[in-house]
Parts: C-alpha cells; sequence; structure tokens
C-alpha cells in the first residue's frame, strides 16, 4: 500500500488539529502508562519503530509510554498479549503484515484473531525491503544473474528469513517463483540473526528491510540487487525496483498500531490523532529516513481495509506453499 504525499499531509494536518484541540486522555487508574508490545525481538525493525514513536506519543497522550518487548511463535504471543488486555487504550500493540494478515493462516491455534480481537488504530509506515546478497555472489550483475545462477544450481543456493511464514520468507519465494528458482529456505529466530548469517556467508541471500541492508552494504559485506518497491528509494537511488528488472513484484513490510478490541471509540478516534501528530517528531521522520520510509498515517477503517487485502494475497500464497504450524 502506498499513499499519495496530498492525502499524507491532509491527514496529519486533520489528526494534528484535532489533537490540539482534544483534551488530554485521563488514564482510568491514576498515572498508568501506555505500553506499545513489539511482539519481536529487541533491535529489529519493528522494535526501532515502536521506540521511536514512543517519546514523542507520550506528551500527546499525556503518559508514560513504555515499549514491551514479547517475541516468539512469528509474533502471536505479543499480538495474543494486547488481544488479551484490558481494552482501555492503554496496551498498543505495533503489528505488521506478519500478524495481522499471514500467520493466522499457519498456525493450528492462534491466541487471538486479528480481526476480531483488535481494533486499528492508525498504519505507521511501510517499510521498504530489498534483495541482498552476500559477499559470495558479490559478482552477480543484477536478478538475471542470479536467477541464471540459481537455475544452473536448483536448491542449492539458500535465502534466509527470520521466521517460517514471514513476510520476509513469502517475499522470497514470490520471487523464486516469479523467476522459477528452486532455492533453500533457512529461517532464524529474528532479523539481527537472519542477517548475521548473510554477513557471515552462511546463507547466500535475503530480503530485507532497506536501511539495514544499507548499512551493511556501506564497507562490501553485501550487495543490494533490487528493491521490491514502486518506484526507487531515495535512500538507495542507485538499485532498481524489481519492476525494473522485469519482475512485477511490489511488496513492503508495513507497520501499524492496533489496539484491544472493544476499546471505546473516543479512546480510539483520541490515539489515531495523537499517532498522527507524533509521527511528524523531527526525530522520529529520522528514524523513518534512515529505514528508507515516510509516514503512511491512516484511518482505522482504512487500515482494517489494508489487513483484508493483504490477508487474501498472502493466505492464498500460504495454502499453495502448505506452510503449517503447530
Amino acid at each position: 500500500m502506498s499513499l499519495t504525499r496530498r492525502s499524507v499531509i491532509k491527514t496529519v494536518l486533520a489528526s494534528a488539529a484535532v489533537a490540539a484541540t482534544q483534551a488530554p486522555w485521563r488514564p482510568a487508574h491514576g498515572s498508568q502508562a501506555l505500553r506499545i508490545v513489539s511482539p519481536f525481538n529487541p533491535g529489529g525493525v519493528n522494535d526501532v519503530l515502536a521506540r521511536g514513536l514512543a517519546q514523542p506519543l507520550g506528551g500527546l497522550v499525556n503518559q508514560t509510554v513504555i515499549v514491551e518487548n514479547r517475541p516468539g511463535a512469528g509474533g502471536s504471543i505479543g499480538a495474543g498479549y494486547v488481544a488479551r488486555s484490558a481494552a482501555d487504550g492503554n496496551t498498543l500493540l505495533m503489528g505488521i503484515v506478519d500478524t495481522q494478515s499471514i500467520i493466522e493462516f499457519i498456525y493450528r491455534k492462534l491466541p487471538y484473531n486479528p480481526d476480531k480481537d483488535l481494533t486499528p488504530i492508525s498504519l505507521v509506515t511501510n517499510i521498504p525491503i530489498v534483495l541482498m546478497v552476500g559477499k559470495t555472489l558479490s559478482q552477480l550483475g543484477n536478478i538475471a544473474d542470479l536467477a541464471k545462477l540459481a537455475k544452473s544450481r536448483p536448491g542449492s543456493l539458500s535465502y534466509a528469513s527470520w521466521g517460517v511464514g514471514s513476510i520476509i520468507h513469502l517475499a522470497m519465494e514470490r520471487l523464486a517463483a516469479a523467476l522459477g528458482l528452486d532455492l533453500l529456505h533457512v529461517p532464524f529466530s529474528g532479523q539481527a540473526p537472519a542477517v548475521q548469517a548473510v554477513l557471515s556467508n552462511q546463507v547466500d541471500m535475503m530480503f530485507v528491510p532497506a536501511g539495514a541492508a544499507d548499512a551493511a552494504s556501506k564497507d562490501g559485506r553485501v550487495k543490494i540487487l533490487a528493491s521490491a518497491t514502486p518506484a526507487r528509494l531515495e535512500l538507495l537511488p542507485q538499485v532498481p525496483t524489481l519492476k525494473e528488472l522485469g519482475v512485477d513484484l511490489s511488496m513492503g513490510l508495513w507497520q501499524a498500531l492496533y489496539a484491544p478490541a472493544k476499546t471505546p471509540a473516543d479512546r480510539v478516534e483520541q490515539l489515531t490523532s495523537s499517532v498522527h501528530a507524533a509521527m511528524q517528531d523531527k526525530a522520529f521522520l529520522e528514524v523513518l529516513r534512515v529505514q528508507g520510509a515516510r509516514p503512511e498515517p491512516t484511518s482505522s477503517e482504512a487500515l482494517r481495509k489494508l489487513q483484508t487485502e493483504e490477508r487474501q494475497v498472502y493466505g492464498a500464497l500460504v495454502k499453495r506453499l502448505d506452510i503449517r504450524l503447530d
């Protein structure tokens, strides 16, 4: 999903106006803190975004904002925790496409229903992902070279992900299907160990958030072959898109905030407008910039529509790949 610059500006201005006129939310239990749960390990892009948003949001909602990491089971542990929390708007989930539109098709027993147990607040951003290869494949010039090599050695080239059924796993499967490749999947328990496996040449390649790839490529440890974005990134203007290279795919790692179902409508409205205003904080904009991203505020309804559309795409893919976990 990509919002136009004009629509983003209109949404932010409207939200800022609402946030400025609303009285600060008064927690039901004294000075209760607001918690943002990151359902992944510390240090990954989800955690970085949650922490970057916490400080400006705290001043807008008149609460201390704390980030908690509750990783495990593809993000379902953290998401399930938020779904079971009190519906007072004081516990939020920094969800991603995985937790909201993918893992329900993978796990036989999920501790929450992404559609029924969580109320959308707003999309935060859509982190661009790029395909990077390790030093052993740095001689490759483009995607065509990669495809030629992979076809000459079916099943031998490997790719990393941060878990079975993650968006990073499925993104590579979509690329492999488009190019007719047989690749070996090597899953890890988090972004950091997966990226490290490519940096140390234990695994050949990986789709990765653009910011992580940019940092790793500066010292020559990896090479970036393409971005899975509709247009070239300002962060990596020299990197062509998959579409430019003849592969019509566009994928992203969207991040969004959710509250437990049955959170009062006025609290949801107040959180939405405050989050939109916080997303314009200079420090947070810098966090987004180094990730190659920008703020993408939405209404609650627009976010629900996005996760439904993505569910259709990835549900069909998971079924085709026959991915199931207990």
